[in-house]
């Protein structure tokens, strides 16, 4: 997606830029497609070496397949994972050199960083 910076605000068709980020906001996701980007994965992998239960695993993963991040491929009665599009690893690396030139300074934020304690007004009205 290229964004149009001449463009008003309300007109550059971020809503699919931003359930993208929001798709990627949770650490356990992440820490999946890290471990996709080594290969192939199923369920039972994710919950042995990250230590999550099956069904946590599993909603995670079909989060990730519902944005078109993962794909999976049947063998027999296992379903393998995969990245759908490597290219995302070359923007979570983009993300750490980011991070790194701001210091982690988005850590620091009471909103998202690690010790808020509030949601966004947005996320909270979308739980309800």
């Amino acid at each position: 997606m290229l964004i149009n910076q001449d463009a008003p605000v309300d007109a550059c068709g971020l809503d699919p830029a931003a359930a993208l980020f929001r798709s990627l906001g949770d650490p356990i996701r992440l820490k999946i497609v890290k471990r996709m980007s080594g290969g192939e994965v199923r369920v039972s992998d994710l919950t042995r070496e990250l230590g999550l239960p099956q069904s946590t695993a599993s909603m995670h993963v079909a989060c990730l397949r519902d944005c078109g991040l993962v794909e999976g491929r049947s063998q027999g009665r296992s379903v393998y994972y995969s990245l759908s599009h490597p290219e995302l690893m070359d923007m979570l690396a983009q993300t750490e050199i980011l991070l790194a030139s701001t210091g982690n300074a988005v850590s620091l934020c009471p909103t998202y960083g690690p010790d808020s304690t509030t949601a966004p007004m947005v996320e909270q009205e979308n739980a309800r």
